[in-house]
């Protein structure tokens, strides 16, 4: 390998892929090593899959996978829960803490343990029914890359098919943040009492002057980005009145900055890139809503944008937080997936076990 191989400088653009580079690809993948057709893995109840364990310097480029349950071989319907009690964990460069830990279903872009079809930049879920899940964010590492799947399913075992393309270099680079993405819930929200108010006063009066009780997206300490989440809410108020779950201003504080922060916005619809209390699907490069819920945004949501072309830069921390409902009166279930890049080390944190992160049913 040429020693001037690294990182580089080139982007994903159609233009840029004529600049020849000096790199090595490479690919983890659940081929079957006898020569047949039983490409995948067989992951146990309580077990944990090493699905990639890669010498730097390098970076993993894609991530494709499909896991099933045994008695639905194919494009049967898997249990609903699967999604939530299976985890995606990645260490970088032999750290004792990883990088990435979250549910399957959600790191690849909806919550609630289901699938649907979408398309973003960064994440993907495809056909048949959204059951081929698809990364692209770029994950740099200089020694080591580990990426594991950990099964918290009771009883069933399942079958997991992948692919993990990667890049090796004969340098790194030391700018180069390391990809993190960590799983949060709030089940439910501390929200107000309706008792006393009327519905337009409960859904849209009131006031937050220091965003202390806002749902957090991340906390993270240190030097990065922050490009983006994953966010669902399961709406918990039944009524037949205007249930609309957003009015929930997003606010990011960078560098333990004091309320009100530089970046202050104006509606959870409005930070998801939507207007005017959204009820339709749409998926775009960097913005969406893969479930819009049912009537009266009843039920299960989820959204997400990426900030790919406006990365949020942090020197010491930063804080993503967002209403859950204007004024944090709201009560719902709340779950989301943070992705960002820093540079290590990063603050600790783990995974909340299954029984605590297994979704409402509808």
């Amino acid at each position: 390998m040429d020693d001037a191989s690294s990182y580089g400088t080139h982007g994903s653009s159609l233009r840029d892929l004529a600049r020849l580079r000096t790199a090595r690809r490479g690919r983890a993948s659940s081929w079957d090593r006898s020569g047949g057709n039983d490409d995948r893995l067989t992951v146990g109840p309580g077990e944990t899959a090493v699905l990639a364990d890669i010498d730097g310097p390098g970076a993993i480029t894609h991530i494709w996978c499909t896991v099933t349950l045994p008695d639905h071989d194919g494009p049967g319907e898997a249990e609903t829960d699967m999604l939530r009690k299976l985890a995606l964990r990645i260490t970088w460069d032999g750290a004792e803490h990883p990088a990435v830990w979250a549910p399957l279903g959600d790191f690849f872009g909806v919550g609630h343990g289901r699938t649907v079809n979408f398309v973003s930049a960064p994440l993907q879920m495809s056909p048949e029914d959204g059951k081929s899940f698809n990364c692209w964010f770029a994950m740099p590492f200089a020694e080591h890359a580990k990426v594991e799947l950990i099964s918290e399913l009771g009883s069933a075992p399942v079958f997991f098919y992948y692919y993990i393309d990667y890049e090796r270099y004969a340098r790194h680079e030391p700018d180069l943040g390391y990809f993190h993405a960590q799983w949060r819930r709030e089940n439910p929200t501390a929200g107000e009492s309706e008792a006393g108010q009327s519905n337009r006063r409960f859904q849209i009066e009131g006031t937050n002057l220091d965003g202390a009780g806002n749902y957090t997206i991340l906390d993270a300490e240190g030097r990065g980005h922050y490009v983006g989440c994953v966010l669902n809410v399961h709406n918990l108020r039944a009524t037949r009145e205007w249930n609309w779950y957003g009015e929930g201003d997003d606010m990011i504080f960078i560098d333990g900055e004091a309320f009100p922060p530089t970046l202050h916005g104006t509606g959870t619809e409005d930070y998801f890139n939507t207007a005017w209390c959204p009820t339709q699907a749409h998926h775009a490069p960097y913005h969406g809503i893969t479930l819009p819920g049912g009537p009266n945004w009843s039920g299960q949501v989820s959204l997400y944008r990426f900030h790919v072309e406006d990365p949020v830069m942090f020197e010491r921390s930063v804080r993503v937080t967002i209403e859950h409902g204007h004024a944090n009166k709201r009560g719902d279930d709340l779950s989301s997936v943070a992705f960002w890049y820093q540079v290590p080390p990063h603050r600790p944190f783990t995974l909340a076990p299954a029984a605590e992160r297994i979704p409402r049913g509808l």
